[in-house]
């Protein structure tokens, strides 16, 4: 995680600070961070998961995000932008706010060198306190491989990872099936 741009600053001024900047940041307990620009990789990665869950995600009633949706993590507390999110229903928001998530049932992060301690450690430990999250997908930039973690009936996390390029990565909650091929389509590593 980078570093905070400034002293501790309260949930409402974050907001504040956000409805005014060019750039998105997290807020974490009263620290703001800064998001930083994403490679060709990563764009081409999020572009190609997107695109192949739009439409069997429109089918079952589900909502796609890209990383300029806020996900609400612990109330007042912790916000963050997921490269990818996905909410099934209805979408509920943080209070009269429309760019605030509460109920992501999916979250799929492109690891980059910066943010990959990060993804897989505080920060999805952080995820893990979302009531209706199940699952949880880090994609490898650098190279084919994909860390799949989905919550199982006893609500323990479960690890799957995937480094075929032919292996086909099931997305349980959703019921959807995503070729490796497709998430890696036209990627230069």
């Amino acid at each position: 995680m980078a570093q905070p741009d400034r002293d501790h600053i309260s949930s409402n001024e974050y907001f504040e600070i956000e409805a005014s900047s060019e750039i998105k940041s997290e807020y974490f307990h009263g620290s703001i961070f800064a998001m930083t620009g994403a490679s060709f990789n990563h764009n081409l990665i999020t572009m190609n998961v997107s695109t192949a869950l739009f439409g069997p995600l429109r089918d079952l009633g589900c909502f796609i995000f890209s990383g300029d949706m806020r996900i609400q993590v612990q109330q007042g507390n912790h916000y963050t932008y997921p490269d990818i999110s996905m909410v099934c229903n209805r979408v509920d928001f943080e209070g009269d706010r429309n760019d605030t998530i509460l109920n992501p049932v999916a979250i799929i992060e492109v690891l980059s060198d910066s943010t990959k301690n990060y993804d897989r450690g505080s920060k999805f430990f952080a995820y893990r306190a979302i009531p209706s999250l199940k699952d949880y997908i880090l994609i490898d930039q650098y190279a084919c491989h994909v860390e799949y973690f989905h919550k199982n009936d006893a609500g323990q996390w479960v690890l799957e990872e995937l480094t075929n390029p032919d292996d086909i990565l099931v997305i349980r909650s959703l019921g959807i099936d995503l070729p490796l091929k497709m998430i890696y389509d036209r990627v230069n590593w």
